[in-house]
């Protein structure tokens, strides 16, 4: 006979991916129902969104369906809050301590085989119980969604996007930019934009208009130097707010400056804006291409599709016409090439790139025929060709 006892004492075996302890124990399973030969659980993912979800679900399938007398299995997913979610770490925490302890007290082992090789990692999918996207975020709607990405700050990301933004305007296009580098945001500076969010008799925040481009920024909620101290499910709460909450006029392109790495935020854009495509940025110097390859393994597991990739501050021009390389060489185009991808650019290091966007004057506005501005124009007629406008 099946019972709730039975049931648990299966899912013992099914263990959270990242927290690597058994979910009954993380105490993830909520409710059990048993109808005759049918067993629904309900499972509560740790973060909304776990890019991990569809693991736990079928560890979960795997597990209950040894149980002879279980035919039909039936997973539900909802999410921890943060109280639970604090006890689901505490308790990792506390078994992994008492693990370790364990181990530096038992004797020495014989030596095992060596473990198999790692599995491939799991394709990221949208969210559980997603329902259809809306607005922009929609595939229905003619805007084109840009992700700027990178491995890591450091390398000119909003500065390119910033820039990239203006030379598409000026190219006849309807531009607008997302900054959801919540913690870092720079983009009301990059523009010279200033004052608190506006709405309209509608209650939608106003974007700042400047140099063409409609722009909406944590920067128009606090102050310039206040820290955003949130933990993951407000960044994409606030992703959501961005792209529902705005009057956004109609657009051409939406670029989106992400924040570095393969956060909340890439991950919040990889399942909620399916029809979102992707911008690798990079520096030439090879610790940079590497870490920035993680951006793109998230867009390739989400199915996005990567348009190309741009190095920053590739060389400096020097005065007799050489290009001296300062951070080296060749770390773009090698990444581009293990993306199968084209490398769209390469931006030189130019002292008044950095001093308009302290201004709040990008250097596409100031200067166009710079060395950086032809890059950044060049680039914006690659992509617009790549995408079909």
């Amino acid at each position: 006979m099946i019972d709730q006892r039975s049931i648990l004492g299966a899912l013992e075996a099914v263990h959270d991916p990242e927290l690597h302890q058994s979910i009954v124990a993380l105490n993830m399973v909520r409710d059990v129902n048993i109808d005759q030969n049918h067993v629904t659980v309900d499972i509560a993912l740790t973060v909304e969104g776990c890019p991990l979800h569809q693991q736990i679900t079928a560890d979960v399938n795997r597990e209950l369906k040894k149980i002879p007398e279980i035919s039909e299995v039936t997973v539900t997913l909802s999410v921890m809050n943060e109280a639970e979610r604090r006890e689901a770490f505490s308790r990792a925490f506390q078994a992994a301590q008492a693990k370790k302890s364990g181990q530096q007290n038992s004797p020495p082992q014989s030596p095992t085989k060596a473990s198999p090789p790692p599995t491939k990692a799991p394709t990221i999918g949208p969210l559980p119980g997603q329902g259809a996207a809306t607005g922009m975020m929609a595939d229905a709607s003619s805007t084109v969604v840009i992700g700027v990405a990178s491995g890591k700050g450091g390398v000119g990301k909003s500065t390119v996007t910033a820039n990239l933004a203006i030379a598409l305007s000026r190219s006849g296009a309807r531009v607008g930019v997302m900054d959801m580098d919540i913690y870092g945001f720079s983009q009301g500076r990059m523009f010279g934009a200033k004052g608190q969010a506006q709405v309209n008799e509608q209650e939608k925040i106003i974007p700042w208009h400047l140099h063409g481009i409609s722009l909406v920024s944590m920067g128009m909620f606090v102050e310039e130097n206040q820290a955003i101290v949130w933990r993951g499910p407000m960044l994409g709460k606030m992703l959501q707010q961005f792209f529902s909450d705005v009057a956004w006029p109609e657009l051409d392109y939406l670029l989106i400056d992400l924040p570095p790495g393969t956060g909340d935020v890439a991950l919040d854009v990889a399942q909620k804006v399916r029809k979102a495509k992707l911008v690798l940025v990079t520096t030439p110097q090879e610790v940079a291409s590497q870490v920035a390859h993680r951006a793109g393994d998230v867009a390739t597991r989400a199915r996005q599709e990567i348009i190309g990739v741009i190095e920053n501050m590739s060389y400096v021009l020097c005065p007799h016409g050489d290009k001296l390389a300062v951070f080296g060489s060749g770390g773009g185009q090698k990444l581009a090439d293990e993306f199968d991808v084209p490398l769209l650019g390469q931006i030189p290091l130019e002292s008044e790139v950095r001093e308009g966007g302290d201004r709040g004057l990008p250097i596409t506005v100031t200067n166009p025929h710079s060395s950086s501005s032809d890059a950044f124009y060049q680039i914006a007629r690659k992509i617009k060709e790549a995408v079909g406008q």
